[in-house]
């Protein structure tokens, strides 16, 4: 059985960009690949098309690495 989301904790590649002060919804990618412990999507539907997140995942990661965060 799949583990059960609040889909109110979800967010996409814009609010994440925002959550670790970055300029683009873009530079989200750049990140998954430059830091292997950043929070993978928990939604990711391919090349171009709508990937979520954990908020709450999102917002650990960046309290635990605030150097590595634009803002």
């Amino acid at each position: 059985m799949c583990p059960m989301v609040n889909t109110d904790d979800l967010c996409d590649a814009g609010e994440v960009a925002e959550l670790l002060g970055l300029s683009h919804s873009n530079s989200v990618f750049g990140y998954l690949r430059r830091y292997p412990d950043l929070p993978r999507p928990v939604i990711n539907l391919g090349r171009g098309r709508i990937a979520l997140w954990l908020r709450p995942e999102i917002a650990a990661w960046r309290a635990a690495h605030p150097r590595r965060t634009a803002a």
